[in-house]
């Protein structure tokens, strides 16, 4: 095995260390790094990239990593990995999903040395890490006031992609299309096969989607030989694939009421939530339009017309889903 080379740092076989990209600094001139840390196996094996918080404020994953690190199976590790905590250093300190101008880090790639400082930033990502992965799990949650039930988005049409995303482990894949300037966009378009776990809700912290997520990642790594196999069988040995999946939006304004929880089996003409005038009696149901499985909902009780309320992904076998779902869900809770 041959030393890991990353940003002029060389880690040797069965050593890790943490490598401190020079991202940009503060107004203050405080230098401002992003820290990679890569753990590097005594045996040969594929390079796995896992990034968090491209997304300043999706936290989620920034625990996944955590634990990730600390799991005592990277002694015994087959390839490398590099792990990136917090992406967008920036977002992470102003607990906001943007970069400082206002752009967002996860449309700058594949970036640029001399564009914006998302396209710097991007380029340096790229350059530095992702050129040097053979696979990649990009960690997410919702948006602000937005939460999703644990689902892999992924481009189906690529195999490496789709052999991954199953055995990621989650009961749900929702088959999503690449986004101009995304990570995931510039890692397809050079060969690296990579995902997206999506789970959870913006500046929160959720115990059950942290362990799916930590879980799931660790799943790709035995799929892939890097770990050994875990004594525990997973709960879910075939995820359904989602046909397709919308969203219901609000049909007036008012004060928002859900009725449904997330992963619950949904049924068309279901009522799924309320809106209400703060200054009357008047309420006006939220109905689905069609069945499936809820994998993401608004968690804000103020509702502007049009607004998106409630993500169902549609099935063939939604009954089937619906007892994946809820035997994942007492798996993790």
């Amino acid at each position: 095995m041959s030393p890991f080379i990353i940003n002029g740092t060389s880690v040797a076989p069965g050593q890790r260390a943490v490598v401190e990209l020079a991202a940009a600094q503060l107004y203050t001139q405080t230098p401002l790094n992003i820290p990679v840390h890569v753990v590097h196996g005594r045996r040969p094996g594929p390079v796995l990239l896992v990034t968090a918080a491209i997304h300043g404020d999706e936290l989620n994953g920034v625990d996944v990593i955590r634990r990730l690190l600390s799991a005592r199976f990277l002694e015994r590790l087959r390839g490398t990995l590099i792990a990136v905590p917090v992406v967008n250093v920036f977002g992470f300190i102003y607990k906001s999903r943007y970069l400082p101008d206002r752009r967002d880090l996860n449309r700058c790639f594949p970036g640029s040395e001399t564009g914006s400082l998302g396209a710097r930033m991007a380029w340096l990502i790229k350059r530095e890490v992702l050129d040097k992965a053979d696979y990649a799990i990009d960690l997410h949650t919702g948006a602000v006031h937005r939460s999703n039930f644990p689902q892999i988005r992924a481009n189906l049409a690529n195999e490496g992609s789709k052999t991954i995303a199953k055995a990621f482990g989650v009961p749900v894949i929702i088959n999503s299309v690449l986004s101009s300037g995304t990570l995931r966009d510039t890692a397809e378009s050079q060969g690296i096969p990579v995902i997206t776990y999506e789970a959870g809700e913006a500046l929160r912290f959720d115990e059950d989607c942290i362990r799916a997520g930590y879980r799931g990642v660790r799943n790709v790594m035995q799929h892939l030989g890097m770990v050994a196999p875990s004594r525990r069988k997973a709960t879910v040995e075939e995820p359904a694939i989602a046909l397709g999946s919308s969203w219901v939006r609000a049909n007036t304004d008012g004060v928002f009421r859900p009725l449904v929880s997330l992963g619950s089996r949904i049924r068309e003409g279901q009522r799924l939530g309320v809106i209400n005038s703060p200054f009357t009696l008047e309420e006006v149901d939220v109905l689905a339009p069609f069945g499936g499985i809820l994998v993401g909902r608004s968690n804000l009780p103020l509702a502007n017309e049009g607004e998106a309320l409630f993500h169902i992904a549609r099935f063939d076998a939604v009954g089937e889903v619906a007892e994946q779902v809820e035997s994942f869900s007492h798996d993790i809770g």
